[in-house]
């Protein structure tokens, strides 16, 4: 069964940075896609970044574009979720999971296993 703990959020300001971690154990690693989403309350379940098995390629939604910066480390069995120049719609908890499959995860439904988040709060 694969486990999948988050960690990093906090309450920042606007322009503030976070780092965000993905811990992931029982699974082999490096055979899985992983994925950033986010929710907020009253909204849907919300893609924010992927990066593929090998670490080499990643995609990012339109609206994180440049400001952050999603990057996995096949030894420790972690992702990362740098994040850079915070706005406050970027509140939400963070949730990472994990994936199978060619192409990118753009999608909720095409992830198996899910952490529990992390809250993240941008507030003047």
């Amino acid at each position: 069964q694969v486990h999948l703990v988050e960690s990093g959020g906090g309450l920042v300001k606007p322009g503030d940075s976070l780092r965000l971690s993905c811990s992931v154990s029982g699974g082999r690693f490096s055979d899985y896609d992983m994925g950033w989403f986010r929710q907020s309350p009253g909204k849907e379940r919300e893609f924010v970044a992927t990066i593929k098995w090998s670490g080499s390629l990643s995609n990012y939604a339109d609206s994180v574009k440049g400001r952050f910066a999603i990057s996995r480390d096949n030894a420790k069995n972690m992702v990362y979720l740098q994040m850079n120049s915070l706005k406050p719609e970027d509140t939400g908890l963070y949730l990472c999971a994990t994936r199978f499959g060619s192409g990118y995860g753009l999608l909720e439904h095409q992830y198996i296993d899910w952490g529990q988040g992390t809250q993240v709060t941008v507030s003047p």
